[in-house]
């Protein structure tokens, strides 16, 4: 029996947001989460603003950077390695792609640290993760078309490294969800023209991609959705599950639930927790983050796509008690 408050909180929003938009990226430091890029009408950019929201007073603002920003885009993707946001890829209207460039919460400054024709190839819809040193980039679109591989930008070393790539078994794909869980990056599903439902690991140790079967709540094939670690857990949550007859241009059939994966015992579960009347729009094409809201950790997501095709400026959390883990 899940607990009566574990449900989707709505959260209030005050202040100059990134209002509505999809495909962005969104990443946190401390108790600032920060948002950037996307697009309000498909393949169109928006701005190169990087919005910053208190989870304390929940008041967006815009931060007042310095130094050479990314270009407005979307299909981008970043995260947080100390007090340093890395943000990679996306493109314009043009099919411009922008390198990988580093903000610095603490002096509001953009750098840019890997320019994209001495880079990895350009690319959108691509995932990225982090530990505490590296920053992983799997798959995406690059103007060659859909690629499998997986490097990882060391912040200490300041250089790129490139791991072997996934194999055959494991198709070139856009927007799949990619976590790392002790030492291991997983990648799930995504989408290759088709929504993909199979599932790789990649060991840092070993230096071996596996495919892993699972059990359980299995979730259907999908692409664009938000995924997370928590502990040995990954959580995801909606995503695109059919793609519209006018691909990018349209809103495919979404996907509202949320599942964990046990990485031990490889066993999905799909999350019943919840007033459904509560629960926010299906959606994919959304920005997350993990965050921690009065004191409880938890998923984070603003906007996205929803099945109206219609962008969505909402900022709803998700808290892991919901999960009922030992």
């Amino acid at each position: 029996m899940c607990p009566v408050e574990n449900k989707w909180v709505k959260m209030g929003q005050k202040g100059a947001g990134p209002g509505p938009r999809s495909s962005h990226a969104m990443t946190i430091v401390g108790n600032k989460v920060y948002c950037f890029g996307g697009e309000l009408k498909p393949t169109i950019h928006i701005d190169n603003d990087l919005y910053v929201f208190d989870l304390q007073n929940q008041e967006w603002s815009i931060a007042a950077a310095t130094g050479e920003a990314p270009f407005p885009c979307f299909g981008v993707s970043m995260v947080t390695i100390g007090s340093t946001i890395y943000v990679y890829g996306g493109r314009d209207d043009q099919r411009k792609y922008n390198g990988l460039y580093s903000f610095d919460t603490l002096t509001n400054e953009w750098k840019m640290l890997s320019p994209v024709e001495e880079g990895l190839p350009g690319r959108s819809y691509h995932s990225m993760a982090c530990d505490d040193r590296k920053v992983y980039v799997f798959g995406g679109v690059t103007a060659k078309g859909r690629v499998n591989t997986l490097h990882a930008y060391d912040v200490v070393d300041k250089k790129w490294v490139e791991y072997p790539a996934a194999g055959e078994a494991c198709k070139g794909r856009g927007a799949p969800g990619l976590v790392v869980v002790e030492g291991k990056i997983w990648v799930l599903f995504g989408f290759d023209g088709n929504e993909l439902g199979d599932i790789h690991c990649f060991d840092l140790a070993s230096v071996q991609w596996k495919a892993v079967e699972t059990t359980g709540d299995v979730p259907s094939a999908r692409s664009v959705f938000p995924a997370v670690s928590y502990g040995k857990y990954i959580v995801i949550y909606g995503g695109e599950e059919e793609p519209h007859e006018l691909m990018h241009m349209g809103a495919g059939k979404m996907c509202g639930e949320v599942y964990k994966l046990d990485t031990e015992t490889l066993v999905w579960e799909r999350i019943v927790c919840g007033n459904e009347e509560e629960k926010p729009s299906q959606r994919g094409w959304c920005a997350f983050t993990k965050a921690v809201k009065d004191g409880e950790e938890g998923l984070l997501v603003h906007g996205g796509n929803c099945p109206t095709n219609e962008r969505l400026d909402d900022l709803v959390f998700w808290g892991f008690s919901h999960l009922n883990v030992n």
